[in-house]
């Protein structure tokens, strides 16, 4: 018998990869739920060969399923994720709002699937930043095998990374910048269109940004808080597919032979490195796939024990959708999901 589940924030584009990568990989579904916000009551999403019309979210009894996938703003998940658990379901949290809570686990199936043990706490899992989600699959293996001092990361986050809204507007943007000149920044603080934004979030006191502050936090609370990380986060004018240029320095010696072999036998990872001109990924080629994907992988010889990375994932997949998705196959196979008797 399969679980009953809810999509929260079903309408959005990561609640859509939600319902999409759910009957992908066949997570055992008896009855599937779509909640969102009043304005969206009645619209439809597709889930398999079904059309299932969103319910709101202020009159749904959460007492009738097992599961609850999240995919909303944080201030939102403040409000309605210990609600939720309360009634009863575990919750799958893809916002901000529960990444650093001591008592709930931040989760990469790939990396630290142990902490799922202690779900328990508050009923709430949460799904790290997308741009952590990668790295820390990329990292791990290698954290294993030589023990990593530092990392030095360079993000290029496409538009999707915003919603909706980013998308409209590079697409926007792109499509009027050669006929009336492009349309001014709304969600964005400047021009995305033929340009690079190295700004993501808002600015901290240190002149760091929260996504930045995200990616070391969350790297520290999954994978190891002895690792020193210092991350630039660019916003790029890519649709889909967040890429990643990882520098990092080890403990003990490790050479770009080993570390490829090493990421090539290791889980949720494919390599893609020859070196001709289209030996490596890019985010385009990334869209719509399951992997983290890892390239240009090579020697760094200005550090003793460095090496380089070129990391690239689908950000709506990996970095959010498909990892909650995964954490929910992990709660099935270790039998953490209580089904309710059906009424």
């Amino acid at each position: 018998m399969g679980y009953r589940v809810a999509v929260v924030g079903a309408t959005g584009n990561v609640g859509r990869e939600m319902l999409n990568i759910l009957e992908e990989v066949n997570f055992p579904v008896d009855k599937i739920h779509a909640i969102a916000s009043r304005k969206s009551i009645g619209m439809e999403v597709n889930f398999g060969d079904q059309i299932v019309r969103c319910e709101d979210v202020e009159q749904f009894d959460f007492s009738r399923v097992d599961l609850v996938l999240m995919s909303v703003s944080g201030t939102f998940s403040k409000e309605w994720s210990p609600k939720i658990a309360a009634a009863g379901p575990i919750v799958i949290d893809n916002s901000s709002a529960w990444r650093m809570d001591p008592d709930v686990p931040l989760i990469v199936p790939e990396v630290n699937p142990d902490d799922v043990e202690w779900a328990s706490r508050r009923n709430i899992i949460a799904n790290p930043n997308c741009s952590t989600a990668q790295l820390v699959v990329a990292l791990k293996p290698l954290h294993d095998a030589a023990r990593i001092r530092r990392v030095v990361v360079s993000t290029y986050q496409s538009v999707s990374g915003a919603g909706k809204e980013g998308m409209d507007e590079l697409f926007d943007q792109t499509k009027n910048v050669f006929v009336l000149g492009a349309t001014p920044p709304k969600t964005f603080p400047k021009q995305i269109a033929f340009n690079v934004i190295p700004f993501i979030g808002a600015f901290k006191d240190d002149g760091y940004t929260d996504e930045e502050q995200k990616m070391w936090n969350e790297t520290h609370k999954i994978l190891d808080p002895a690792i020193k990380l210092t991350v630039t986060c660019v916003r790029v004018p890519v649709m889909v597919g967040h890429s990643e240029a990882v520098n990092i320095e080890f403990e003990t010696p490790l050479d770009e032979d080993e570390a490829r072999d090493i990421l090539r036998e290791s889980p949720g990872i494919l390599v893609i490195d020859k070196r001709e001109p289209t030996g490596y990924m890019t985010p385009k080629e990334a869209q719509g796939e399951f992997p983290v994907f890892v390239s240009r992988i090579r020697n760094d010889p200005t550090v003793e024990n460095g090496l380089n990375l070129w990391v690239v994932a689908d950000n709506l997949r990996k970095g959010a959708a498909l990892n909650a998705v995964q954490i929910a196959e992990l709660l099935h196979a270790r039998g953490l999901i209580r089904q309710k008797a059906l009424a």
